[in-house]
């Protein structure tokens, strides 16, 4: 599992770690891991052109102490002073005394500029950036900008140091104008916009480097992603004595007239969502019976259907007055439920309030616009306080869908909300019309198996994201269905 730290719990971690360490250590292994990872970049180290960018503070001086190392390997080393007067001293000592060179950026008011600072980035094999740490706020300066923007012009490799410049560290937003590396070199513990978009976007691949913050990180993430093997221990894995019912009998409730395919979609997920068995109730019974004949099929209303322990609601169900009664029914029963789609819009907030059960509520960001009152793009520039607050809002456990899908709780105790869990399997093909609906079956079954709302939502999420990756570029929705067993497989495959 990979988990993620808030910035100032990272500093205070850092704190406890330096006050047992001589001065400069800590920074001194940063900086041998950075220096690492760019040797690695570029294949070889010996003549090659690494320039840096250097801002004040100690971001820039891993930066620095980084490039000290590579210019003593041979390489040519240039550091492009963005704030001069401010640059870590003992990082630039140490470059300078390596044999690295120092110019400085656009703006910068300091004599004696070797060339131009675009013709040294066009030149280079590698750029380092190291203009903001993970305290920065608020995009980039106009300097830093026009460096960003030679950098993109000139296709140069980048990486980032600790996390892109201008993309904020604790919530993934990018405000402004940002750094797109090629990789990014994190410090420690992953920071949780290494995780969420918008920022993973421009992180890429991120590698981290272990400078010892373990034992002083609290227990408790801020952000946590799940890895094949935490997710193989949440499926669910019929015993010896199990039948349907002990497996868990999933109703689904969706489709309408004018929707039947988003009733078969459901049914698909839920069917191989490793449930015993799938109740389907609405107008789409004969599409659903077409295409799959196990599926237990019943008019309605749910009541009527026969026992379940859980429902999945929402997909394809209209405006009619019965698709709002058939979703006040489900939520007033006790048994797990998950709206998605149209039921996220006919669904009473406060009787999702008043709910003892679990519910789970799986909104897209234009449907989680709609909840919270607020602009869809407010959502996907900051997508980690959209769901923590829809979360708090409604009691309910969210899973908010997009390129990477969150899953927060509400606070379950003294203790506040467990960590929000992060899934990255997804795939930009998944965004198909009808791929939600199977998400919104298969997360339904695993409710009926007995996860948790939390465990459900996380373990579908990485199981409908893998599918997207197997099933044929470009998929349709029952093409993302036909591939989830090969994506249940793949997570649990022991020796992933």
């Amino acid at each position: 599992m990979r988990t993620g730290y808030g910035v100032e719990t990272v500093r205070a971690a850092e704190r406890a770690l330096m006050a047992r360490l001589p001065e400069g250590a800590l920074m001194q292994r940063a900086a041998a891991g950075l220096a690492a990872a760019c040797t690695h970049l570029l294949g070889r180290t010996y003549g090659t052109r690494v320039v840096l960018l250097v801002g004040s503070g100690d971001n820039g001086g891993d930066a620095l102490y980084a490039g000290a190392r590579l210019a003593r390997r041979g390489a040519g080393v240039t550091a492009v002073l963005l704030a001069p007067e401010r640059a870590h001293p003992g990082g630039l000592a140490a470059l300078r005394a390596a044999g690295g060179r120092t110019t400085t950026a656009p703006g910068a008011v300091v004599e004696g500029a070797a060339e131009p600072v675009t013709g040294l980035i066009a030149r280079a094999d590698l750029v380092v950036d190291g203009i903001v740490g993970i305290g920065g706020k608020g995009g980039l300066r106009p300097a830093a900008v026009e460096l960003a923007d030679a950098v993109r012009e000139a296709g140069v490799p980048v990486v980032a140091v600790d996390l892109p410049s201008g993309v904020n560290a604790d919530t993934g937003e990018v405000p402004g104008a940002a750094v797109r590396a090629t990789a990014t070199v994190t410090f420690g513990a992953y920071k949780p916009g290494l995780l969420i978009d918008p920022a993973r976007e421009l992180a890429s691949a991120v590698r981290l480097v272990d400078i010892g913050l373990g034992p002083h990180l609290p227990e408790r993430p801020d952000v946590e992603a799940l890895q094949h093997a935490d997710v193989a221990r949440l499926l669910p894995r019929p015993q010896a004595e199990s039948d349907k019912y002990r497996r868990g009998v999933v109703g689904v409730v969706a489709g309408s007239a004018r929707y039947p395919g988003a009733a078969v979609l459901a049914v698909a997920g839920a069917l191989r969502s490793g449930a015993g068995a799938v109740r389907y109730v609405g107008p789409g019974g004969d599409a659903v019976i077409a295409r799959f004949p196990e599926t237990l099929v019943s008019e309605g209303p749910p009541g009527h259907a026969g026992r379940v322990q859980a429902w999945a609601v929402g997909p394809g169900l209209g405006d009619e007055p019965a698709a709002r009664r058939a979703v006040a029914e489900v939520l007033a029963g006790d048994v797990p439920v998950l709206v998605d789609a149209d039921g996220l819009r006919l669904m009473d907030i406060d009787a999702v309030r008043a709910r003892r059960a679990p519910t789970l509520l799986t909104p897209h960001a234009g449907e989680a616009a709609a909840l919270l009152g607020v602009a869809r793009e407010e959502v996907e520039a900051g997508r980690l306080a959209a769901v923590r607050e829809l979360a708090e809002r409604t009691g309910a456990t969210v899973l908010l869908k997009g390129s990477t899908t969150l899953v927060a709780a509400p606070p379950a105790d003294s203790d506040g909300a467990p960590p929000v869990r992060v899934n990255a399997t997804g795939t930009g093909w998944l965004a198909t019309a009808g791929s939600g609906d199977v998400l919104t079956g298969l997360a339904g079954g695993l409710l009926a198996a007995g996860l948790s709302a939390r465990d459900a939502a996380s373990a579908a999420a990485h199981v409908h994201g893998l599918a997207g990756r197997f099933a044929a570029d470009p998929p349709t929705a029952m093409d993302v269905a036909a591939a989830l067993t090969a994506a249940w497989q793949d997570v649990m495959t022991p020796d992933r």
